[in-house]
């Protein structure tokens, strides 16, 4: 199994494994942020929890940008979005999984010029 097809999996669990558990609290609360974030942090763990991610997702975009700059290209604004959207769980396989992309294609480039 190719790493590329390892981060599509990824993708998928970071996508369905959150909202799993989302949904559900959305179909019984609404949007409501404030009972949101109340629960949240409801106790140290969950804040534990929750810091955790947010530092990781900072961390994420601020890679993503660097990367981005490094490896060139376009469509690097859709990781950011899949951390916006859902999290860091499906933003960072989308990430890796661009970036294979992307080492390919530098990689088929530089064959080319080689032969």
């Amino acid at each position: 199994m190719t790493a590329k097809t390892r981060y599509l999996i990824l993708c998928i669990l970071g996508l369905v494994l959150p909202y799993w558990q989302f949904i559900p609290w959305v179909a019984a609360h609404g949007l409501d942020m404030r009972l949101f974030v109340q629960q949240l942090f409801a106790n140290r763990i969950g804040g534990f929890f929750a810091m955790d991610v947010l530092v990781s997702a900072v961390v994420l975009f601020v890679f993503i940008g660097r990367e981005s700059s490094r490896l060139g290209g376009r469509g690097w604004w859709l990781p950011r979005l899949a951390i916006l959207l859902v999290g860091v769980s499906l933003g960072l396989p989308l990430f890796l999984y661009m970036r294979e992309l992307r080492l390919e294609q530098a990689r088929g480039r530089t064959e080319a010029v080689i032969a």
